[in-house]
């Protein structure tokens, strides 16, 4: 019975800390979301920058995995070379040991303060606020979690049957590294079984083996989570994979030295376990990184690409479908999406041709905007043909398809003839915005794309609190058009010559963004008028 009492405590004591690191890493995206993956998508320019900006990611979202997958989906998209991913990867990974490290520095005392500053932020209304709030009360919750992890695995090291498996351990060091692996895969976070093995206060070596499999287990979720996602992903996530996989084999035997020299060190008290994962991951990325290319090339072999891959299409709108309208519904559902993976894509492109001042990637999107407007005739074909089997539920479903796909139209429109010939001048008169203004055009890019992505995920779950959400990001990005408008006219007045240049280049720009997520917005409209949450006017009562 006490050994079960035990088992209990020790669970919740972890799903603590997992909930904890879920709360800090939801806060810090609802804060600095943006920002954070503007560190990734822009940090990548050379091997430092890429680095850095996998370690700033991961010490705001808290989680390796998380910044993984970013980096997995920003290389799908062809945003970051498969060079650069690898050395994010190896800063994401520091990232997380840095954070262990930060968590088991004997801050406990801090638990108290940072409830009550974290629990004042959240009922903030800024996002900015509210985030960073909630991210603080995450912090917080870990610490507890730690104190937690100490009390419930004080049975199990005075325990004569813990003793005894333990030391069975340490004599089967690769039974112990796929154990810490399976571990952190079962909990998707290395952090969460480091912190596990810290508690337990075993051999030095057993230690270090079992924070090598935390850190090899710490690596697989990315993999599978990328296994649906394209040929580039797949390789940045195997490739990180196999760089951790081939430091722990070569470092396994060693585990014993290790041990010994790290607790020899005159370090700060947070345990070895922790002192071994920060270690282990500085040692990995001083050795990784110059052969980060052949990592990448690796991979590439490992992963070849599919010549039978078929581009993005419709799903086919047959029309024996028509008779039962629940199915046809969910084909013109699952078309409109489509509509939006293509429609992203052009703003991927208009966006690479900003950054990169360069109006190649511009012909796609010509292509694109004629293949959305050949999916929305057919949808809008296909649903006009509608049964009269349907019902009123049902009608009224088919309208809220037409009215999202006839808003992604126009957001196919606004690209092509309006950012599309504003940055091909750019592009042909090497026009430069200044350093300011290129930043927040670049901001509002980088939103107006998470703000689509949101908006798929809304139309395909009606989702009422994301539909908040993006109600939320367009108030924003209607501040943030204003004040780039203001800061703008502030430049003219000074005289700066790059934005006389580009004044009514960087006016349109914001104003076409602006037109973009306003169509994008839309699909929360119905939503949240079916929960009584709009207004009819703007205007202020007088």
């Amino acid at each position: 019975m006490q050994s079960l009492s035990v088992m209990f405590q020790l669970a919740g004591a972890v799903a603590l800390l997992l909930f904890g690191l879920g709360l800090v890493r939801d806060g810090m995206v609802r804060a600095f979301g943006v920002k954070l993956k503007m560190v990734l998508g822009r940090g990548t320019k050379n091997g430092p920058r890429a680095f850095i900006s996998g370690l700033v990611a991961t010490l705001g979202l808290q989680s390796s995995t998380a910044t993984a997958l970013m980096t997995a989906s920003f290389a799908d998209r062809g945003m970051i070379q498969p060079r650069m991913g690898q050395i994010v990867l190896l800063g994401a990974n520091l990232g997380t040991a840095l954070t262990a490290w930060i968590v088991a520095s004997g801050i406990e005392a801090l638990v108290p303060v940072m409830l009550l500053v974290g629990y004042i932020l959240r009922r903030q209304d800024r996002r900015s606020l509210s985030g960073a709030g909630l991210a603080l009360i995450g912090i917080a919750l870990m610490l507890l979690s730690l104190a937690l992890l100490s009390q419930a695995t004080e049975p199990l090291r005075e325990s004569v049957a813990m003793a005894a498996f333990l030391a069975m351990l340490s004599n089967a060091w690769p039974v112990a590294l796929a154990m810490a692996a399976g571990l952190a895969v079962i909990c998707s976070s290395s952090l969460a079984v480091v912190m596990l093995v810290l508690s337990l206060g075993m051999d030095p070596a057993l230690t270090v083996v079992l924070v090598l499999g935390a850190n090899l287990g710490g690596a697989i979720p990315p993999v599978l989570a990328t296994v649906g996602q394209g040929i580039a992903a797949r390789r940045v996530a195997l490739g990180n994979l196999i760089v951790r996989g081939v430091g722990c084999m070569v470092a396994l035997p060693l585990a014993g030295q290790a041990a010994l020299a790290l607790t020899a060190m005159p370090l700060p008290e947070t345990g070895l376990a922790v002192e071994a994962h920060l270690a282990f991951n500085l040692v990995l990325a001083a050795v990784i990184w110059p052969f980060a290319g052949l990592v990448s090339r690796l991979t590439a072999k490992l992963v070849r690409e599919d010549e039978q891959t078929p581009p993005i299409e419709v799903q086919l709108l047959d029309g024996s479908a028509l008779d039962t309208p629940a199915v046809a519904l969910g084909r013109a559902s699952r078309a409109a999406l489509a509509i939006g993976d293509v429609v992203e894509r052009m703003l991927q492109q208009a966006h690479t041709a900003f950054e990169r001042s360069d109006d190649a990637p511009l012909a796609e999107v010509a292509v694109l905007e004629e293949r959305v407007d050949r999916m929305q005739q057919e949808i809008k074909s296909f649903l006009s043909r509608l049964g009269r089997d349907a019902g009123e539920d049902e009608r009224r479903q088919a309208i809220t398809i037409l009215d999202y796909v006839i808003n992604l139209e126009h957001v196919g429109d606004i690209i092509d003839k309006g950012l599309g010939p504003e940055l091909r001048k750019k592009a042909v008169l090497s026009l430069r915005f200044s350093e300011e203004g290129f930043r927040e055009l670049d901001v509002l890019f980088l939103m107006t794309i998470e703000n689509l992505r949101l908006a798929q995920t809304i139309f395909m779950t009606r989702d009422r609190d994301l539909a908040r959400q993006l109600m939320e990001e367009k108030v924003e990005i209607r501040r943030l058009e204003r004040m780039s408008a203001q800061r703008h006219l502030m430049r003219l007045r000074e005289g700066r010559a790059d934005s006389q240049q580009t004044s009514s280049l960087h006016l349109d720009i914001l104003r076409d963004l602006k037109r973009v997520n306003a169509h994008i917005t839309s699909v929360a409209h119905p939503i949240l008028d079916e929960a009584d949450l709009l207004i009819e006017s703007r205007l202020k009562k007088g």
